[in-house]
């Protein structure tokens, strides 16, 4: 029988079969590949070092290699030290104190001033940081490393000093050798990669290591080993796993993402503890400083060094969903375009590089001009560490009537712009260009927080509850409420405890410490099971001032986890002044006096100038009876700071206490006119004087307090005896009469008008 031309063998079927599965195979793997579920890791992810990331991103690398995050520390030998050592001297013209710099055995040393005041000779190990400055560190014992205050600056190649410059000797806290600028406390987190803090609080002494020595690629994508082991392998073998097995998202990040990734080092904060690199929210590793004064002025332009976080925050391109990024080149930190071309990437050039908008000249008396340029306007900057030009990255509109309202700088009056002319002339030509209208600006109400005055508070609780603004300007608001315990400041603390963004929880929580127990409790015991660390661990101290049996049985757990982070946090930050200071709240907080006065006194040999410590182990001396330590203790801060008007009211109260009545009216009345719109110390001033049989004086301090709060009643009833006990009732007949007619429910008034009508 003849076979048809269809016909096949059983051995050509197999031959064909294998040829189609050859065939087919890498499509059969590949698909395959993509749908193996995510393999595991063996273990946690570890640091692999940058060099592991150049073969597959040598474009990346490139950009990195050189850059600011790439010098930002380095051993110091002939290619990294950029400072002249060939046996040059150079002269500190704040102290006079003469430093010589040389080389040894190959090796860099400077001779300067040392611990004990006297000249030494200090091997420098690491170079810190690239342009415009370099500084330079010393290695100390106990595994200190000492920031020299003298740096190299890169542009004029001179030796020159570093501020603080108000460093009275060597044993002042700010001292060269001295916590002040150590680097493992102050600096070493945010210029290695993996920093391992290593201190110990009970002997003083660091084992500080790294993993890489200057800020790398895992400093941003967390630890790569996971990566690198994925990424080894043939593409078709790699697992689907996601976010190609990197610990950290990095890629097409939401705005405030990206800005969380930057911030724990670009930011002024508390640290919680070391920087693991990796995932979470920003206040389990961070707390940011509010717009606190000394740091920034009450309108939020930098002040101190704060970096660019807290500033940028405020800003309308953050609140718009622009990123470091849409400026900075990641890797290289350099702009993507410079001077008006970077703006001009998002805001229409031919309406916003224009004389219209700007009303500049590009060209000035033959000569380029700057003042045409957005940044000149809107990002007006300061100088740090002698040499450090810094922008304001909250590119605000300039305001030059606040400046004549708050002292605030402005871009107008700046250095390099019209500082030859009067603010004046500034304001005039402002309005002559944009208009008489101004907004209201949450600057004016952070200074009357910050004044104490008493029709500030209805603006700052408004301030904190409108969602439109920057949080981190609510949360200010929010802290300046402590100073004003009523029930209307109360409900908008309860209501910031719900709030979606952690700063806000965290800061009504600290907040809340001078209201009544039944109403900490209830508000506060919540935010135990908070999803952020900072939050939890708030909450667990400010419940410790309570006693622990007033806690639900059930929350007692969630509250010792908190108290161990706190702990924790604080250990790791106890080389600080305000960190043994807060050890020592704690101590107290939890009825241990010995060991808060151990704390408290640790943070003044920290820093005698911490005067908070002072403060508070007075308050706990008074508290035991031993007043003259109390006393000693605040006219030490007294002296130390003649501006701290509150302290100095303390100490008349005191006083008042201890029937110094002299000092104590001289104290008071130190603080009513350091304090003059808060009611209370006139007051307490009025009591004293009148205890000192001066009663002109006194009438006037009690008017003044009354003044300020028409509706205290206690204000109202002192000025009152002071009248009747004097014979003057008709005064008092006029006083409550005016008081009702401006506040017809005022129970004291109508109870002596009453009086007198019998």
């Amino acid at each position: 029988m003849n076979k048809s031309s269809t016909d096949i063998t059983s051995w050509e079927r197999i031959a064909l079969i294998a040829a189609i599965v050859i065939l087919l195979s890498p499509v059969l793997y590949l698909l395959k590949a993509q749908t193996v579920e995510p393999v595991p890791a063996a273990g946690p992810a570890e640091f692999v070092g940058s060099e592991k990331c150049k073969k597959c991103h040598e474009a990346d690398y490139n950009k990195w290699r050189g850059s600011h995050h790439d010098l930002a520390m380095d051993v110091a030998n002939e290619s990294t030290v950029l400072g002249d050592f060939g046996d040059i001297s150079y002269t500190d013209p704040y102290n006079n104190v003469t430093s010589r710099f040389y080389r040894q055995d190959g090796k860099f040393f400077v001779q300067t001033e040392g611990p004990d005041g006297q000249p030494g000779d200090f091997e420098i190990t690491h170079t810190f940081g690239v342009a415009p400055l370099q500084q330079y560190l010393v290695p100390f014992p106990d595994g200190r490393l000492q920031c020299l205050n003298i740096a190299w600056n890169i542009e004029k190649k001179v030796w020159y000093r570093l501020p603080p410059y108000e460093v009275k000797d060597a044993n002042d806290w700010l001292h060269w050798t001295k916590g002040g600028q150590t680097w493992n406390v102050i600096c070493a987190e945010c210029h290695s990669t993996r920093l391992t803090k290593g201190y110990d609080p009970d002997t003083g002494s660091y084992q500080t290591t790294w993993f890489e020595i200057d800020v790398g690629c895992e400093a941003c994508h967390g630890p790569g080993s996971t990566h690198v082991e994925w990424a080894d392998k043939p593409p078709f073998a790699r697992a689907q796993v996601e976010n190609y097995a990197l610990e950290i998202h990095t890629n097409n990040l939401e705005t405030a993402d990206q800005i969380k990734l930057c911030a724990p080092c670009h930011s002024r904060r508390f640290q919680l503890g070391d920087n693991l690199h990796a995932e979470g929210e920003l206040l389990d590793v961070m707390v940011p400083q509010l717009l606190r004064e000394g740091l920034y002025y009450p309108d939020g332009q930098i002040m101190d060094e704060v970096y660019v976080y807290g500033s940028y925050v405020q800003s309308k391109m953050y609140q718009h969903g622009v990123r470091c990024s849409d400026c900075h080149d990641v890797h290289s930190l350099k702009r993507h375009k410079e001077k008006n071309d970077l703006c001009t990437q998002c805001h229409r050039a031919e309406v916003y590089d224009s004389k219209e908008h700007h009303f500049h000249k590009k060209v000035h008396n033959g000569q380029p001009s700057e003042g045409h340029l957005c940044v000149k306007c809107h990002m007006p900057g300061r100088i740090y560490m002698g040499a450090d030009y810094r922008p304001d990255h909250s590119l605000r509109i300039p305001r030059p009537d606040l400046s004549a309202e708050l002292g605030t700088p402005n871009a107008c009056s700046a250095q390099d712009c019209h500082a030859d002319k009067p603010l004046s002339w500034n304001i005039e030509h402002y309005t002559k260009w944009y208009g008489e209208t101004r907004k209201p600006h949450y600057g004016s109400i952070i200074a009357a927080g910050r004044a104490y005055q008493p029709e500030a508070e209805a603006e700052l609780i408004h301030l904190a509850e409108d969602s439109l603004v920057p949080a981190i300007v609510r949360a200010t608001a929010l802290e300046l409420l402590r100073d004003y315990p009523s029930s209307a400041s109360q409900a908008t603390l309860a209501k910031a405890l719900e709030d979606d963004d952690a700063l806000l929880r965290y800061t009504a929580i600290r907040s809340l410490e001078y209201f009544d127990a039944e109403t900490r409790l209830k508000r506060i015991a919540p935010k135990l099971y908070d999803p952020v660390k900072a939050v939890r661990m708030e909450a667990a101290m400010m419940l410790s001032r309570l006693p622990e049996e007033d806690l639900r049985k059930d929350d007692l757990e969630a509250f010792k986890k908190g108290l161990d982070d706190y702990r924790s946090a604080m250990l790791y930050n106890a080389d600080l002044a305000a960190q043994r200071f807060s050890l020592g709240n704690l101590a107290a907080n939890l009825g241990d006096d010995p060991q808060a006065i151990v704390d408290y006194e640790k943070s003044i040999a920290i820093d005698d100038q911490f005067y908070p410590a002072k403060v508070n182990l007075a308050m706990l001396y008074n508290r035991q009876g031993d007043n003259g330590e109390a006393e000693r203790l605040l006219r030490e801060v007294v002296d130390q700071e003649p501006e701290l008007y509150q302290i100095a009211y303390s100490l008349g109260l005191l006083l008042a206490e201890m029937q110094q009545n002299q000092d104590a009216g001289v104290y008071l009345g130190k603080a009513a006119s350091g304090m003059p719109n808060y009611g209370r110390v006139h007051y307490n001033h009025g009591q004293v004087l009148l205890v000192l049989n001066q009663p002109e004086q006194a009438e006037t301090a009690l008017s003044m307090a009354l003044s300020i709060e028409p509706q205290n009643q206690d204000f109202f009833v002192a000025l009152v005896d002071y009248y009747l006990k004097s014979g003057q009732s008709e005064k008092a007949r006029s006083l409550a009469t005016d008081i009702i007619s401006e506040f017809p429910g005022h129970n004291a008034a109508k109870e002596l008008l009453q009086y007198l009508e019998r």
